[in-house]
């Protein structure tokens, strides 16, 4: 043991020693670009002297070329580059150290050693410079963080005698951040902790910080819902200036603004909404007009009215980029006062509102549509389960209207399947909480009719939206656009899919996306009620593209539509807020301001969103965990919905919760993952374990923190 200790400290003054020279000498170069440097003359300007530093100039020397920041101009000696490739992207780091820099959905990932990682962590946007390697892929370093979307963490503070430590709780995106004494703000040792990191010096190892307020005071839960929200940079509350700004904004509507409005407020109109929504986007309305045909506005809170770009909110809002729907709370991306009052379309209030208003017959013929500003006064407000128990043959209010909007959006649906949408409706597991916000049940979210209905008019309206807005006219440039793309799937994605179905003995033809789409959808259609559909539709959705937001319309692959934007949503979305700003700019004939603005809002939205998926992702893990912790020991009937190297994973029938038995933990045997079966299989009895095996399993521990239950295997079914 003794030995060990110093040659660690020597490697790490070494690593030190080395970063430090590595900035310094790429400034020296930068500042003056025109001289012919040997490495004996880079030493003697650095002032380095020692034969351990000197080695380390040479072999910085030549990474940088290998890097093209340097070019050797005679032997040994070195010019300024100004022909160095880099890129900007979004770092991604893996469990292992690495990292991947997202440059765009055409190009491929640039892979970075974790030596070449500088001072990036997970989420940052860098500039990165390529290496002159050749290789399968390309690589490269980091030379700069350009955006930092993380500068907050929480974790556990970790004292020593001059200094403390916040470790992280979650490693990957989070980083080991040093706090002088003085900046502990009362903290102590083992405390729960939100930290800022305050600066990085670019000679130093790690960030320095300090501690913005310690968590003890918390429930358990909101501890890790914090940890959650702050490992993916989204914000917990809102800067005094946006609040001040938000406290402004009135509820009584402007009557100027009313006059120059389209008034619905006297034709019948009404919201559908979860029982538990407060935010409310979207209204329907619905009236027969003299010809018999049937006028249905699409209504969409008027968020734009009263978020001005450049505003204190505005600027928030690109920021948050989406409100985050946790189990137990949620983190909108407007104060409450706009969210939930102001622009929410509650019942009995007169709201201002952007339409979408069609001219169709009952079988949903469109004979005219219109689009602009409107008031209008919701005369109800049904949560999903009491309309459906209406279209179900219930009494209820608004019964005639609701049957014909539901015969209009059984006709849609139909349509876009026969088109080649793909019939893929994403499973959501939702958790009662009671009065403690503890889950005391697990409901597994089901489309029904109503569901359907008010999905498929919010897809009429942002399909003709974006129609209007982006389809080709005559004499006109192409108006900029923020389009919601889904692209075609990977070849390989699908030929990989295609091996997965063989374990269950489907197969399906994949000769061009068109009929791949096809094929899933009947395939879905008649094993809807077999154990492995749910497992089966999982995959599936892991094989598409992942829908995201862009000015180059390429169309929606899972929709089947060729235009599509996002404009139902501008409460909870930004990308709506800027659809409404250009319809408006359109509508009106006027320049449009955001042209060079909107492929970085279009990127950094995309990023935001991804950001608010894993971490909805996460607080539900963690719930399972906390729902089933006072059931160690049951035993579950279930269905094996994941096979890896290191065990099988097991989705419990009776409560939709996912847990793990080890690969060691298999009993009777010695088992292996072989990845090309996609099958775990015993080494000596030859048994293996499939997707959408049945088996029975006992819950044996549970890890809140690593959102982990571990199972044991009772029994498979024969």
């Amino acid at each position: 043991m003794g030995k060990k200790g110093p040659k660690k400290i020597k490697d790490k003054s070494t690593k030190k020693l080395k970063t430090g020279l590595y900035h310094i000498i790429r400034k020296m170069f930068e500042q003056h670009p025109d001289a012919l440097l040997n490495y004996k003359q880079v030493c003697t300007l650095l002032h380095v002297h020692e034969s351990e530093s000197r080695k380390l100039v040479v072999g910085l020397l030549r990474e940088l070329e290998t890097e093209g920041f340097v070019r050797k101009s005679g032997h040994e000696t070195y010019i300024y580059s100004n022909q160095i490739e880099t890129i900007e992207g979004e770092l991604e780091l893996t469990m292992r150290g690495s990292g991947f820099v997202t440059i765009s959905k055409k190009e491929p990932d640039v892979f970075i050693a974790p030596h070449n990682l500088g001072h990036a962590i997970h989420g940052d946007v860098v500039r990165v410079a390529l290496n002159k390697k050749g290789g399968s892929r390309p690589e490269g370093r980091v030379i700069e963080v350009v955006s930092r979307e993380r500068t907050q963490f929480v974790g556990t503070i970790q004292m020593f005698d001059k200094h403390a430590f916040l470790i992280p709780d979650n490693t990957k995106t989070g980083v080991k951040i040093y706090i002088p004494f003085e900046k502990l703000n009362k903290a102590k040792n083992k405390d729960k902790a939100l930290v800022k990191i305050t600066v990085w010096p670019k000679s130093a190892e790690f960030p320095f910080g300090e501690v913005i307020q310690t968590l003890g005071g918390n429930s358990l839960h909101d501890n890790e819902m914090i940890s959650i929200l702050i490992g993916q940079g989204i914000p917990i509350e809102f800067e005094a200036d946006v609040m001040n700004e938000a406290e402004q904004v009135t509820l009584e509507l402007d009557p100027v603004e009313v006059a120059k409005r389209r008034d619905f407020r006297e034709i019948l109109t009404f919201t559908i909404d979860p029982a538990d929504a407060k935010d409310f986007d979207d209204a329907l309305s619905i009236r027969k007009l003299e010809n018999g045909h049937l006028e249905i506005g699409v209504h969409i809170a008027d968020v734009s009215q009263y978020v001005k770009p450049d505003s204190a909110m505005d600027k928030e809002a690109l920021r948050r980029g989406n409100s985050v729907y946790l189990v137990d709370r949620v983190i909108p991306m407007l104060p409450e006062q706009l969210s939930n009052m102001v622009c929410s379309l509650r019942p009995k209030e007169d709201k201002f509102t952007f339409s979408a208003v069609f001219e169709l017959d009952e079988n949903g013929k469109m004979y005219n549509e219109w689009f602009g500003k409107t008031v209008i006064h919701s005369d109800h407000r049904f949560a999903y389960e009491d309309a459906q128990e209406i279209l179900e043959g219930a009494e209820g209010p608004y019964k005639e209207e609701l049957h014909i909007l539901d015969k209009i959006a059984k006709i849609y649906r139909k349509e876009r399947f026969k088109q080649g949408a793909l019939m893929i409706n994403s499973e959501e597991i939702r958790f009662k909480l009671d009065e403690n916000k503890e889950p005391i049940d697990v409901v597994v979210k089901v489309s029904k009719d109503a569901h359907q209905l008010i999905e498929e008019f919010m897809l009429l309206a942002n399909k003709r939206v974006a129609m209007f807005v982006g389809a080709p006219q005559k004499g006109k440039d192409p108006v900029p656009f923020v389009y919601r793309i889904h692209d075609k799937p990977d070849p390989e994605k699908i030929a990989l899919f295609g091996l997965f179905l063989d374990k269950f003995g489907y197969s399906l033809e994949f000769t061009s996306p068109e009929k791949a789409a096809q094929s899933i959808n009947k395939l879905l259609n008649d094993i809807r009620l077999k154990n492995e559909y749910s497992i089966i539709q999982q995959m599936a959705i892991r094989s598409m593209a992942k829908a995201t937001y862009d000015t180059d319309n390429i169309g929606h692959y899972g929709l089947a539509f060729q235009y599509y934007g996002h404009f139902t949503s501008p409460i909870r979305r930004y990308a709506d807020l800027m659809v409404h700003r250009i319809l408006l700019e359109c509508l009106e004939n006027r320049p449009h301001k955001y042209n060079n603005a909107l492929d970085d809002i279009c990127k950094r939205i995309s990023r935001t969103e991804r950001k608010a998926t894993e971490a909805e992702r996460e607080s539900n893990k963690y719930f399972q965990v906390v729902f089933v912790h006072d059931k160690i020991g049951e035993e579950f009937d279930g269905i094996v919905s994941g096979l890896a190297e290191f065990g099988l994973f097991v989705r419990m029938t009776e409560n939709a919760c996912e847990g793990m038995v080890a690969m060691q933990e298999l009993p009777g045997d010695r088992y292996s993952f072989d990845e090309k079966k996609m099958t775990i299989v015993g080494q000596k009895t030859g048994k293996t374990f499939h997707f959408g095996d049945s088996v029975r399993v006992k819950i044996s521990e549970v890890h809140p923190k690593k959102r982990q239950i571990d199972l044991e295997l009772v029994s498979v079914a024969k």
